[in-house]
């Protein structure tokens, strides 16, 4: 029989090497960063490596349980804690989801053509999402549902690497049409000052910036508002614009709704910014998206009193790097 004593030291000898991993990882994703606060990169990205040491724990409590040093009573919910850690950061960040929902125009006669809408939304390229891989393959799903354009709806970045520019450019392989809008965490404040290295991003990506502009379709307009928190939604304009068919407006923040005024045929807004919660847990994620989001969104179809919301719950992550029961999702809308 192997020495307890021994294994022991095996043990906190792979936890000190994961511990060690995680600093000089987080230290390098500093110095590459154009965060503006790098102890709080640090302490990001040391958590995210540092989740690594949930794949050693969930071993060495089961081993220590094996040989009678903990009890089922403190073992097993330090198992369920590592599986759901492991999960949560290993497994579900990785699924891409492809959802695809119908949406009719209320208030408005049918599309002649029907339209096929690739909604993204909170890409977060950065510290714990948007690396080459995950883009990648939203251009290669996004292409094998061939929608007639596609609209990001703001949050390409979360504490960037000074990779930005090469890692957006795997965007340029979209086959359709794509239009964005900034979302808060492009903007200043509460990100780093990114505007100008992410607009050559964009540039680089084939990615037709749309806020404050409208772009006209056959039976469609499509027009780009600005984030919300940073104050720039203004949409008092509106009646004044041609009312002569619906709209499609893209803004990231679903809460941009209640500046929609009364119009002839509802709109349709497509937004993200709630992630779904990011971590779908009883109670406590709809605490946390009654302070995210103040009219109560959450993801998918809303019906409201000026237009119709669309919230998806995007592909990133910002916070913890941690998904649950919310995977990364590409939502594709067949809009008639």
């Amino acid at each position: 029989m192997t020495d307890p004593a021994s294994v022991q030291i095996i043990f906190n000898g792979i936890f000190l090497l994961l511990a060690v991993y995680a600093v000089i990882r987080a230290i390098h994703g500093c110095r590459h960063s154009l965060t503006v606060s790098p102890f709080k990169t640090f302490i990001l990205l040391f958590v995210y490596y540092g989740l690594y040491l949930t794949l050693p724990f969930f071993s060495w409590t089961l081993w220590q349980w094996s040989i009678g040093l903990q009890d089922a009573w403190q073992a097993v919910p330090m198992l369920l804690l590592s599986v759901f850690l492991i999960y949560a950061r290993f497994v579900e960040p990785q699924i891409l989801v492809v959802r695809r929902t119908p949406v009719h125009l209320h208030d408005s006669p049918p599309l002649q053509d029907p339209l096929r809408v690739a909604l993204l939304a909170d890409i977060h390229v950065g510290l714990f999402s948007g690396r080459a891989r995950q883009l990648k393959r939203i251009v290669n799903l996004v292409n094998q549902e061939q929608p007639d354009f596609i609209v990001i709806s703001g949050d390409w970045t979360y504490e960037p690497s000074d990779q930005l520019i090469k890692d957006l450019k795997i965007l340029s392989g979209f086959n359709a049409p794509a239009y964005s809008v900034p979302g808060n965490h492009d903007e200043q404040i509460p990100g780093p000052p990114i505007q100008q290295v992410l607009k050559e991003g964009l540039e680089a990506a084939n990615i037709i910036p749309i806020e404050g502009k409208i772009i006209e379709m056959n039976e469609i307009r499509l027009i780009g508002v600005g984030d919300l928190w940073a104050g720039k939604a203004d949409m008092q304009a509106m009646p004044a614009l041609p009312q002569d068919k619906p709209w499609l407006i893209l803004a990231h923040n679903p809460d941009t709704v209640a500046q929609v005024p009364d119009l002839p045929y509802r709109p349709l807004m497509l937004s993200g910014h709630t992630h779904g919660g990011q971590l779908e847990l009883p109670w406590l994620t709809d605490y946390v998206l009654s302070r995210v989001s103040l009219l109560g969104f959450k993801k998918g179809l809303y019906q409201v009193k000026n237009a119709q919301v669309f919230v998806t719950v995007g592909t990133g992550l910002v916070g913890i790097p941690l998904r649950f029961r919310t995977p990364p999702t590409i939502d594709i809308l067949h809009v008639h």
